[in-house]
């Protein structure tokens, strides 16, 4: 259990860039259909550089001609709508709101589990929504700042989002996890959310003309630190616990750590307000909900 809750933390601190780098890209002007598309049309060359020496690639075409249907219709939830959706609450939130309603994944994904004929993890929901509450007292105090309308879209776009997510990674896993590996499979999905960013892409040509360098620069980056690094690492914390719904709960909820790690950033480097005694208070109890998780997922190995 330590090393897919390793990764798992990991993995969040590289996703924390999604959320700082998105807002970013709003604020300075960029449509934010670009900064979506642009990170998976950026991520499928840096698969390809990664699989490509190794021959790795045949094996993921040849499953998917198995069952284009599938694929397409996977990838697309679980890349297209959930990526889609998260930037779109870039236009309506500050970075730390988005972040923090994102965590609400880790609900989400505990409770997508029966669809997979196994029982809810009931001791990790519970130290879930632990992680929660705190991760909203730590924002509770810049809550006050958002406007209402903007913040009720962008907890709409999240909750789709938050579906997403774990739905598509986890029928995928389902269907292919036996047979390729974690980086075969986010290339797979890749290849096959294409078609979606392409029309995207398209619809945000449309609109805004081509996107600014700074723009390309930035989604640059994304795809780098969030598409790739931080995909890969997440998705390969829960190949390893897979089998075994408390521990796959366990390893969403170290998504929480975005919340951690986009504050900080926010602190640090954007020169944000540090938290007060409600957001201290909001942080201790995420800590102790990771912890009390991780208690939970070691207990059933």
């Amino acid at each position: 259990m330590k090393k897919p809750l390793l990764l798992g933390v990991v993995a969040s601190f590289f996703f924390a860039f999604t959320f700082i780098l998105n807002r970013s890209m709003n604020l300075s002007g960029g449509h934010f259909l670009w900064s979506a598309s642009l990170r998976y049309i950026f991520m499928l060359p840096m698969l390809v550089l990664m699989l490509a020496p190794k021959k790795q690639t045949g094996a993921v075409y040849a499953s998917i001609k198995k069952d284009p249907v599938f694929w397409l219709l996977y990838s697309t939830i679980g890349f297209g709508f959930f990526y889609f959706f998260v930037t779109l609450a870039s236009v309506f939130g500050e970075s730390w709101l988005v972040a923090a309603l994102w965590q609400l994944t880790i609900v989400c994904g505990m409770l997508l589990t029966p669809l997979f004929g196994m029982p809810l993890p009931k001791k990790p929901l519970f130290f879930s929504v632990l992680i929660i509450v705190g991760v909203f007292l730590l924002q509770i105090e810049n809550a006050t700042t958002v406007r209402i309308a903007g913040s009720i879209m962008a907890l709409l776009s999240i909750l789709i989002a938050a579906f997403s997510y774990p739905l598509g990674n986890r029928k995928m896993m389902e269907k292919v996890g036996e047979e390729l590996t974690t980086i075969q499979r986010v290339f797979g999905m890749t290849v096959m959310s294409m078609p979606f960013w392409l029309i995207v892409s398209l619809v945000a040509w449309s609109q805004a003309g081509l996107p600014s360098l700074g723009q390309l620069t930035q989604s640059f980056f994304v795809a780098l630190f969030s598409g790739v690094i931080a995909t890969v690492l997440f998705f390969q914390a829960t190949d390893l616990v897979k089998k075994n719904p408390v521990q796959l709960g366990v390893i969403e909820a170290t998504q929480c750590g975005e919340v951690i790690f986009t504050f900080l950033i926010g602190v640090l480097v954007l020169k944000d307000p540090a938290p007060r005694a409600i957001g201290i208070i909001g942080l201790v109890l995420i800590i102790v909900g990771m912890i009390l998780c991780a208690m939970a997922g070691e207990g059933e190995e």
